[in-house]
């Protein structure tokens, strides 16, 4: 489907796709909608260029209503979770970027036949879910004291850790399509595989069914206060960052071949590899100018040319990069 940008408006791409969705003559009631937004507000790098038109739904129906007059007036949509695992450019994005933290909730839809089984929606933190879970003796999500942000991008890359990854508790997934058409995907459809999934680009995902199992509340704490603490002793907690940068080589680590080709410390403008650890390229807050986009992806691009020539490995992104550069 052909994509037109908006009309020229001196106020802002913003204020000319809000004309274009009738926003202003014709609010969508439960959205709001924020012209030029800038990125850095919304991802844990603290970086990104501005969205167009920067859309929080507080309900499904107000989530349909934006995506139906999305695809009729031929704008681009986009979806972005917690803002983790994500590199916005400094060019920004462009079109309807759609944020779901407010359709949040986590309940048991069948608690009297089968209480292990939880719907999650798209915009419940993974913190919240474990939390749900844990209060309820519920195991299976531990894995999700490893993983920042939201349900909707861990459910996308089939985030996880070694205690375990959404592939394993997941019974269906729902989206939208550009058209606000629900579809519901069962796990084998969805092509869950490490670090991504065939969940289709082009869709919202909005939730999904989860079916855990119960288990001893001393077990589930001691496995959940074990992985945090093997965080907070590898990991660089404290700055902006976006986690880990590239997805483990089949039989190895990324951050073991990084640090063996000497690139712990390695920096390009504001952009930095972690002394701590070296998959984890963080941003240096206290450089002038301030660290930049083009900082870090010039960074992941040396990384993955110097592994690749000391060891004929070429790392693969974890990281999504998006947006105009």
């Amino acid at each position: 489907m052909t994509r037109e940008p908006p009309p020229a408006d001196p106020r802002g791409r913003g204020a000319a796709l809000a004309t274009l969705l009738k926003l202003n003559e014709d609010p969508i009631v439960g959205l709001s909608a924020t012209p030029d937004d800038p990125m850095r507000r919304h991802t844990t790098l603290r970086l990104g260029g501005p969205a167009d038109l920067w859309c929080v739904p507080d309900h499904a129906q107000a989530l349909s209503s934006l995506l139906s007059r999305a695809h009729r007036a031929k704008v681009p949509v986009s979806f972005v979770g917690g803002g983790t695992n994500l590199l916005v450019l400094d060019g920004g994005l462009r079109g309807a970027v759609i944020n779901l933290k407010k359709l949040n909730r986590v309940s048991q839809p069948r608690a009297e036949t089968e209480p292990a089984l939880i719907a999650v929606e798209a915009g419940a933190s993974t913190g919240r879910v474990l939390k749900y879970a844990t209060t309820r003796a519920l195991g299976g999500v531990e894995f999700l004291a490893g993983v920042p942000g939201t349900v909707g991008g861990g459910l996308i890359m089939n985030a996880g850790t070694y205690l375990g990854e959404f592939t394993d508790v997941v019974v269906e997934v729902e989206s939208l399509n550009l058209e606000g058409a629900m579809v519901r995907r069962s796990h084998d459809e969805c092509g869950f595989r490490y670090r991504d999934s065939d969940l289709p680009r082009d869709e919202l995902v909005t939730g999904a069914l989860l079916r855990l199992r119960h288990r001893p509340l001393d077990e589930i704490e001691r496995d959940v206060a074990k992985l945090r603490a093997h965080r907070r002793e590898r990991e660089p907690l404290g700055v902006p960052n976006n986690g880990s940068t590239f997805k483990n080589p089949e039989g190895d680590h990324a951050g073991r071949l990084i640090e063996a080709a000497g690139l712990k410390g390695t920096r390009r403008g504001g952009a930095v590899v972690s002394e701590k650890h070296a998959n984890w390229l963080i941003v240096d807050r206290g450089v002038e100018p301030p660290c930049t986009s083009r900082d870090l992806l010039t960074l992941i691009e040396h990384v993955e040319r110097e592994v690749e020539r000391a060891f004929g490995v070429r790392l693969q992104r974890e990281v999504k990069i998006i947006g105009e550069d």
